[in-house]
């Protein structure tokens, strides 16, 4: 039986494609943007990408963002290491999303634009691949293309799945419609016994729950080249002496406190340098002229070009994206934005691996796990405002010995968890 719900969905979103298309259409072309992937977003996938996993199990996992793919890497190795019989195709939905994937996967790695998500274009999308498994990864629940999916018999599974706070109460104010669309997944497996809760009281089936961890532990391990920090302290020109203070993910409001922490630090140790690496790369003017207006030289990422232009400044902006996990295993003293704003926090562990002490904000909602993990290893430090960053950042710096206990800490922290990922690669192995 047709539920009504999701038919008064369905023709609402095909009516707004009707409406916003020849627009949407029209933009493209005079400025170029979303012209790259343009006919696979519609759904038409070119079928040189699908001929040669023909007769395989067919596996398409959707990640949305960099920080997906990085998930997804992991997982596939461990689903390959039980079932040999297995090919992936990978949809992103942004343009550097689709780049990182390139690089990480290869050239000839199949890899698509992800469909919107109105009914004519996952149909098309669909009737392309053909997969097995249709993989959404952490919060990615797209009603149309799911529904189409399991009406297919196309086995569904929500991997990595996380649920935060702000995501919760949105969902739960269309929660009959969120239960239905819920109904169409076989497995959802979830990072924490919190997200499981939430997803939940979503309207999911709790038989069909379960409880894995966070792949991102294995994604980080996967990705930590020991060639990166000589690398990137040659670019930075970071030399023995210097001690780096690192502000990642940092969101309007969190700049001036950094820039207050960074006054104070500074004055009992003046070779220190910040990088300031803002979530939203669109607010560098406003940062750089905030940044001048504290009285500090300060460059951009993008315009150091060693040895035609070395870095010399005490503030690098970083307006460049794809970097930050890189530039943590230069720090001397990380911090995690968005966590002295109420907008949840940013991945600690990202600074963790690299075995550097880790400070956040009480803000860390959306990275819980990641938080309780630290914390149980004794590695992660809560900070209520810039005058306890700055307290407590001055004591390490005045301490080497125990800062550097607390980032040997922090590593053993992620690296003794490993394990996710193949816990995940069984639930999607389940469904094959």
């Amino acid at each position: 039986m047709i539920n009504p719900i999701y038919v008064i969905y369905t023709c609402l979103t095909g009516g707004l494609f009707l409406y916003v298309f020849p627009e949407f259409w029209l933009y493209t072309i005079l400025s170029g943007r979303y012209r790259a992937g343009l006919k696979e977003r519609l759904g038409f996938v070119p079928q040189t990408l699908v001929k040669e996993l023909k007769h395989r199990k067919r596996i398409w996992i959707h990640a949305v963002s960099v920080g997906e793919l990085q998930v997804a890497a992991p997982i596939m190795e461990a689903v390959n290491a039980i079932r040999s019989d297995c090919a992936f195709i990978i949809s992103t939905t942004t343009e550097q999303g689709r780049k990182v994937a390139r690089d990480m996967f290869g050239a000839n790695f199949p890899l698509i634009y992800a469909p919107l998500d109105f009914i004519g274009s996952v149909y098309k999308a669909l009737n392309s691949v053909r997969p097995h498994v249709m993989v959404f990864l952490e919060t990615e629940i797209w009603p149309n293309w799911v529904a189409e999916a399991n009406r297919r018999g196309i086995r569904i599974g929500l991997i990595n799945g996380r649920i935060s706070v702000r995501s919760l109460a949105s969902y739960m104010k269309f929660r009959p419609f969120m239960r239905m669309v819920l109904k169409n997944f076989d497995i959802f497996s979830m990072i924490l016994d919190e997200d499981a809760r939430r997803i939940r009281l979503m309207g999911a089936d709790p038989a069909k729950i379960e409880v894995n961890g966070n792949a991102k532990y294995e994604s980080l391990i996967f990705r930590k080249d020991p060639s990166i920090p000589d690398r990137m302290q040659h670019i930075l020109n970071i030399l023995p002496y210097h001690k780096v203070f690192i502000a990642g993910s940092t969101r309007s409001g969190e700049e001036e406190i950094i820039l207050g922490v960074y006054k104070k630090i500074l004055i009992q140790f003046p070779e220190t340098i910040l990088i300031l690496v803002p979530r939203h790369v669109e607010r560098t003017p406003a940062i750089e002229s905030l940044v001048r207006g504290y009285g500090f030289s300060c460059c951009l990422r993008s315009a150091i070009h060693p040895p035609n232009r070395v870095r010399t400044e005490q503030v690098v902006i970083v307006d460049t994206i794809g970097e930050l996990f890189d530039l943590y295993s230069v720090g001397t003293i990380i911090f995690c934005g968005a966590s002295l704003v109420p907008l949840g926090g940013q991945n600690p562990l990202e600074a963790a691996v690299w075995g550097k002490p880790v400070f956040y904000g009480p803000s860390m909602e959306d990275f819980l796990d990641a938080k309780q993990l630290l914390e149980k290893g004794g590695a992660g430090i809560e900070v209520r405002n810039g005058d306890m960053l700055a307290e407590k950042a001055l004591w390490f710096l005045n301490h080497p010995e125990e800062l550097k206990a607390l980032g040997c800490r922090a590593c053993n922290a992620v690296s003794v968890n490993k394990g996710a990922a193949k816990r995940h690669a069984e639930a999607i192995c389940r469904l094959l």
